[in-house]
């Protein structure tokens, strides 16, 4: 396994990081089944995990903490905070209430003293990011944050937190944690050359563009699949299932997988660190590492571009984060009798 650099922390990560949502009643209950899989990853040279309170609420930290026993100085950890972890309005979010209470919580979990990377999850629009990043700022100077991050953040969020912390004097954004695979190309736009500009790693998730660049969903039949029976949108999305089915001769003719060719496809990206897989089997796993030693040239890559052009996402991804002014009509428009020009 080859490593790079997480941004200019001079923390140095696996291209592939292992994703660990799917282990816990969201996806693997089996704790055992979930601890073999962890360490066969580390096994095969991957040193980033990446997990998060919310993921099967807590029960993820917790596998995590159990595989990573004895291995702890070996591996780059990070979680995440923001998602509910209850019914109270205040277990969630980006306050520093809750987000110095969270990491105590997942510190707990994880059995460790402190974490590598800690990322908020999502923006919460109705918190200061001042806030947030002074708590994080205590926690990274108390030594139980080596660094901090965020996850699925606009360009312009992005740049906000790194004007907040340049002049407040506080920690700063060290990476960003978006969604990226072929069918989802918009963070190519703004994101990835923000980050790129403010020597931010990032680690993007979705790289399978949540389970339809597997080959196992196409036009005409729904697999009956883990993900299928969540019943997410994107999986139906017929602007999507036509993609793949231009991308699967593609694949073909290089003479490897869908699986294998996207995976490939977003670590190839310059502004791109580490591709986030989330096996939920030993299946999953050794299928995902049979593809890291694939190189994708330029006809591949050019052909890709032909079919989902750069800068561009075809259909939603489900869980991706819209901001309120786009989800809230009413942010969206004016009161009906301030509508008309006369």
């Amino acid at each position: 396994m080859k490593y790079r650099t997480l941004g200019r922390t001079g923390i140095k990560v696996s291209p592939y990081c292992l994703g660990a949502m799917m282990f816990g009643a969201m996806g693997n209950p089996d704790h055992d089944d979930s601890v073999r899989i962890i360490q066969k990853a580390l096994d095969a040279g991957i040193n980033f995990v990446d997990t998060a309170d919310a993921y099967s609420r807590g029960e993820s930290e917790e596998i995590v903490g159990k595989a990573l026993k004895g291995r702890r100085d070996n591996v780059v950890l990070a979680t995440k905070v923001h998602l509910p972890m209850g019914d109270d309005p205040n277990q969630r979010g980006n306050s520093r209430r809750w987000v110095i209470r969270a990491l105590e919580d997942s510190l707990r979990r994880l059995g460790t003293d402190h974490v590598d990377l800690f990322q908020i999850h999502r923006p919460a629009p109705d918190t200061d990011v001042e806030e947030t990043l002074s708590a994080l700022t205590d926690l990274v100077r108390a030594g139980k944050v080596r660094t901090i991050g965020a996850s699925t953040f606009p360009a312009s969020d992005i740049v906000e937190a790194q004007w907040v912390s340049e002049r407040r004097g506080l920690e700063r954004f060290r990476t960003e944690q978006p969604p990226y695979s072929i069918l989802n190309r918009g963070i190519e736009r703004e994101v990835l050359p923000v980050c790129e500009r403010y020597g931010m790693g990032t680690l993007v998730w979705s790289p399978l563009a949540g389970g339809l660049l597997t080959g196992r969903y196409r036009k005409g039949r729904q697999p009956d699949t883990h993900r299928a029976a969540f019943g997410f949108k994107h999986l139906s999305d017929e602007r999507r299932l036509d993609a793949v089915e231009q991308l699967i001769p593609v694949a073909q003719d290089a003479g490897m997988s869908l699986t294998h060719l996207a995976t490939a496809f977003v670590i190839a990206h310059s502004a791109v660190t580490s591709a986030i897989i989330g096996p939920r089997t030993m299946d999953h796993l050794d299928d995902l590492l049979a593809g890291a030693e694939i190189t994708l040239d330029d006809e591949i890559l050019d052909r890709i571009d032909a079919i989902v052009p750069p800068g561009t996402d075809v259909g939603a991804l489900d869980m991706a984060y819209n901001s309120p002014a786009v989800e809230q009509a009413r942010l969206r428009r004016r009161l009906p009798d301030e509508r008309s020009a006369a």
